[in-house]
């Protein structure tokens, strides 16, 4: 399995991660993006004895999208630094399961081609959600809890609906948190769950047709300041679950 390099210098690394493969390994035999970004820059560089990969931010195992690694120690301490602090924008593609009908959809204008090309234009504004979570980790979930439920953190995200087509909706996101399972949970929480999310959701809902073994979300914006020229960089891929085809022209 290989992994989709989008961007690569001396100092970073930028890819597409497939829904179902973990960054960091998950267990014996199972492939991880680090291991095979490993092996990759080995067998670029076989010379290179003391090769440096670091983890700066994460995915979930059924999530896919874009992340970057560190090739230096000064890089990841960089990156890792514009994370924690918010400046490292991530932006997600989702699509939820909506029983409500949606209102002023000819407000909301077509979706097709790439999502940044409407986007900006989307007269709607940025929605807050905000709940508490709690993480079960024997389960490996989350739940939304009471504030002041002991080991519960906060969670804010914000989002905005694209377009409608049936039950199903399409939806940017944009986390100002980072919690366990958090966009997925919170999304249930509202009773619009990812279609396809078997842990949260309900995977039959807009299904008909479609193998779903992920939930419909993807991190398909990222934006850092490059570690050494200070550039400001964004990086966008496309979709690849099969459910985004009914609103994005994913070929």
């Amino acid at each position: 399995m290989n992994l989709k390099i989008v961007f690569e210098d001396a100092h970073l690394l930028v890819f597409y991660k497939p829904a179902g493969v973990p960054v960091q390994s998950a267990g014996m035999g199972v492939k991880d993006c680090e291991s095979i970004l490993r092996n990759y820059l080995h067998e670029k560089m076989p010379e290179n004895r003391e090769l440096y990969l670091g983890v700066v931010h994460r995915l979930d195992q059924p999530v896919e999208g874009l992340l970057v690694f560190a090739k230096t120690p000064e890089a990841a301490a960089a990156l890792g630094r514009q994370s924690a602090e918010g400046k490292m924008e991530k932006r997600y593609l989702a699509v939820c399961c909506v029983d409500n009908p949606v209102q002023n959809l000819q407000k909301r204008g077509e979706l097709c081609g790439k999502p940044t090309e409407n986007v900006e234009n989307m007269v709607d504004k940025w929605i807050e959600k905000s709940d508490f979570l709690r993480k079960n980790g024997k389960e490996n979930r989350s739940e939304i809890v009471r504030p002041g439920t002991p080991e519960a953190k906060k969670a804010v995200l914000f989002y905005r609906p694209l377009k409608r087509q049936g039950d199903l909706e399409l939806r940017e996101i944009r986390l100002q948190t980072g919690r366990h399972h958090q966009i997925r949970v919170q999304m249930a929480g509202m009773g619009t769950p990812l279609a396809g999310d078997r842990k949260y959701g309900n995977v039959q809902n807009g299904s008909e047709g479609v193998d779903n073994l992920f939930p419909a979300l993807c991190a398909y914006h990222l934006e850092l300041t490059h570690p050494q020229t200070k550039e400001r960089m964004v990086f966008e891929e496309l979709p690849r679950h099969p459910l985004f085809s009914k609103f994005l022209s994913i070929g």
